[in-house]
């Protein structure tokens, strides 16, 4: 609150009985809100220009994420069905999570988009660009799982992809989990799909198999 001084203008503080600069008697003078000071022009300018490069980063990440997708072709009707199908068995299973990610966020692909095309691992089931949630399923996820069981594993390792997770943990969650999604070994152990899974966790994540007294050193088991 000022008081705005009748005879030379002056602004003084509400406070004030006498006017500092010309001594003219305030007492009876009303007061007002004074004005909130305008944002300075330096501010300003940052702000203008904060928000270029935001609009200028988020068009250049979608254009990224465009090519990523454009670069690669869709799946056919039977393969996202295939996908579908172990989508359901992770969904009755529990993991609500990565089903969330793998029904809703998830863009499919049929094949390698540029990006997957240089980095390619061979015998792959699938590969994922994170954080683009983009998935490209190979043929090799539908010729070597045994069922839709197994391709369910195969998804449930992705979707740690999905989430940010690397190599070593997407291979010990699978891993670790493997009897809640009924990918057993009494079902399933003489398959491809479960006797690479088995050799490549032990390979990246040695320490779920340090326990000597189990088969297979497991102690998962």
């Amino acid at each position: 609150m000022k008081k705005k001084c009748p005879n030379c203008k002056l602004v003084n503080f509400a406070t004030a009985e006498n006017c500092l600069r010309c001594q003219y008697d305030l007492v009876e003078v009303s007061t007002f809100d004074a004005p909130e000071p305008k944002k300075s022009w330096f501010k300003s300018r940052l702000l203008v220009r904060a928000g270029g490069l935001t609009v200028a980063i988020l068009i250049a990440v979608g254009g990224f994420y465009l090519t990523l997708i454009v670069s690669a072709k869709r799946l056919e009707y039977e393969e996202k069905k295939a996908v579908e199908r172990g989508i359901l068995i992770l969904e009755d299973k529990g993991f609500s999570k990565e089903v969330f990610l793998l029904r809703y966020l998830t863009a499919y692909r049929g094949t390698d988009n540029w990006l997957n095309a240089s980095t390619r691992e061979e015998n792959a089931y699938a590969a994922t660009n994170f954080p683009f949630e983009i998935m490209t399923v190979y043929p090799d996820f539908y010729t070597y799982p045994k069922d839709d069981v197994e391709r369910a594993a195969i998804l449930l390792h992705e979707a740690q992809h999905l989430k940010g997770a690397d190599e070593k943990e997407a291979y010990a969650f699978v891993w670790k989990n493997r009897k809640q999604l009924g990918w057993t070994k009494e079902n399933y152990g003489s398959s491809i799909v479960w006797r690479s899974v088995r050799r490549q966790t032990r390979e990246i994540a040695p320490e779920l198999f340090v326990c000597e007294v189990k088969e297979f050193a497991d102690c998962t088991e």
